[in-house]
């Protein structure tokens, strides 16, 4: 094969791979935004199953980066933190839609009580509401991860006049450092896609090398010692 045709193979494989991840990050986004919309409907019965499909496809997807040995890891990492950033995008949106639908109200806390134990696992505390006219404050018990109020304690909470969601205080509902979280989470799944790519295109270079190394030792010989006689010769 002439130079010109092994620069042209080798501009072709130099392409592809980053046209494959730019592929495979733009489906990684498009699953994180999917799953966050059906998170809002649908429970955990249904999006797991989804969830697995979808690491079987990126698994298949990676190894055609060409870095196979590490492909595994690196799905199992970019579920991972894609889960993650779902999560947290999906606790912002419910900040960002009691700022835009909640009332403020000033409420007295009338009950507090903690979760049970369970192994290891956080004891969140709860805390119930009455508005100022005695009656209830709309949605379910407030939540904290820290014991923060007590009984007769007055505070003001932004409350959802649905009941759908959970009052919080201002401070609470504000989605900013959700929606920074879940950004970084997500950043992190394309970082491992990048990373892969490399991986990849490190592992090709170091096999071409290894095909190409005899042959021009070989060349080499030859021009040194002007010997051009054939293997079997």
């Amino acid at each position: 094969m002439s130079e010109v045709a092994e620069d042209e193979v080798r501009a072709g494989r130099a392409r592809y791979p980053i046209a494959l991840a730019v592929g495979i990050g733009g489906y990684v986004l498009a699953v994180i935004a999917g799953m966050l919309v059906l998170a809002d409907d649908f429970g955990p019965a249904l999006l797991t199953p989804l969830w697995i499909a979808h690491g079987v496809l990126l698994i298949v997807l990676i190894r055609r980066l060409g870095a196979s040995e590490s492909s595994t890891y690196a799905t199992l990492f970019i579920v991972a933190v894609s889960l993650i950033s779902v999560y947290i995008a999906d606790m912002a949106r419910e900040g960002l839609t009691l700022q835009q639908r909640g009332e403020e109200v000033t409420a007295t806390v009338v009950r507090e009580w903690r979760d049970a134990a369970e192994g290891r696992k956080a004891r969140d505390y709860h805390y119930a509401l009455e508005g100022q006219d005695g009656t209830a404050v709309p949605g379910p018990a407030m939540k904290a991860t820290s014991d923060r109020y007590d009984v007769g304690q007055d505070i003001t909470v932004i409350a959802d006049p649905r009941g759908e969601l959970r009052p919080q205080t201002p401070g609470q509902a504000d989605p900013t450092g959700e929606a920074v979280g879940s950004a970084a989470f997500a950043l992190a799944a394309l970082g491992s896609v990048a990373w892969m790519t490399w991986r990849g295109s490190d592992t090709a270079r170091s096999r071409d090398a290894r095909k190409r190394g005899p042959g021009r030792m070989r060349k080499g010989y030859k021009a040194v010692t002007r010997n051009h006689s054939t293997r079997a010769e």
